[in-house]
């Protein structure tokens, strides 16, 4: 099975679980903290897209979902670019949606990584791989030559 293919399994599956946990809850569900400071669902699911979109417009070249009308209709308080990353619980608490503008985010980002992803040449993804492995196997290879 191609790379790319089995990466978009993966992403596939991500997102059935993404709907399940996320369909048809209130927003004060997806809200609900548990014991005041953990992450919510709402949270949750919006930081997980917003990586996402983050590293696969990078990866793509593209800009990211998020800059095209979702984050004003998310209306965060915080930098248009946050990701989630090193969020205060104030900030955690001040992500809030509804199901249905959860999942419309999640879906678009979805829909462009998908798109992205099968649009990979297996020849890129194995020059991908050996570039960023290069220099770790090269001082692997050269510590292994020492011991023999």
């Amino acid at each position: 099975m191609l790379t790319n293919k089995v990466m978009a399994d993966a992403f596939e599956r991500i997102g059935q679980v993404v709907h399940r946990a996320v369909d048809g809850l209130s927003e004060k569900d997806l809200m609900f903290r548990p014991n005041d400071t953990g992450n919510s669902i709402a949270w949750l699911v919006w930081h997980l897209a917003r990586v996402q979109d983050d590293h696969i417009s990078d990866a793509a070249g593209t800009e990211q979902v998020w800059h095209d009308g979702w984050a004003d209709k998310f209306d965060l308080p915080f930098n248009k670019d946050a990701t989630g990353w090193g969020q205060s619980s104030k900030e955690v608490s001040a992500v809030k949606a509804s199901d249905k503008l959860l999942l419309g985010y999640y879906d678009a980002v979805q829909a462009a990584t998908l798109a992205f992803i099968r649009n990979l040449k297996e020849s890129r993804l194995r020059e991908d791989h050996r570039r960023e492995l290069g220099s770790a196997g090269d001082a692997g290879s050269a510590a292994g030559e020492r011991h023999r």
